[in-house]
């Protein structure tokens, strides 16, 4: 095996020990209660919710098998989940021209959708 790849066994392993750690403090504190979760510096500013607002309640909540309270929470982090592990299994379909354009239009929409003081748009902010 040359450094190279090595390097790059590594990283991955570092990356997984990572994402498994932060799941384990979601999962073992809930952001609602503990105040070292920083706040949305955008809600913090301007009262208003950002694409990823509640996110790590909901991923809280999801790990504990809570998934209409995830959804209450952040809906497009719960159904983004699945779509994120497919990118993951096939790194090459991220590399599509449409797909970082297809999730920045998404983010955006769904920014400026949860912050609509109308029905059904108000089911969208974090509650």
């Amino acid at each position: 095996m040359d450094q190279s790849s090595k390097r790059k066994r590594w990283a991955a392993v570092a990356v997984a020990a990572a994402i498994v750690s932060a799941l384990a403090v979601l999962f073992l504190f809930n952001p609602e209660a503990n105040r070292f979760f920083p706040p949305c510096p955008l809600h913090w500013l301007t009262g208003l919710h950002c694409s990823g607002c509640g996110t790590l309640r909901a991923l809280h909540h999801l790990l504990h098998g809570r998934l209409a309270a995830a959804l209450a929470l952040n809906s497009l982090t719960v159904v983004s989940i699945p779509i994120v592990a497919l990118l993951l299994l096939n790194p090459a379909w991220s590399y599509r021209r449409w797909v970082p354009w297809t999730a920045m239009a998404v983010l955006i929409g769904y920014g400026i959708l949860r912050n609509l003081p109308l029905w059904p748009f108000m089911l969208l902010a974090p509650h």
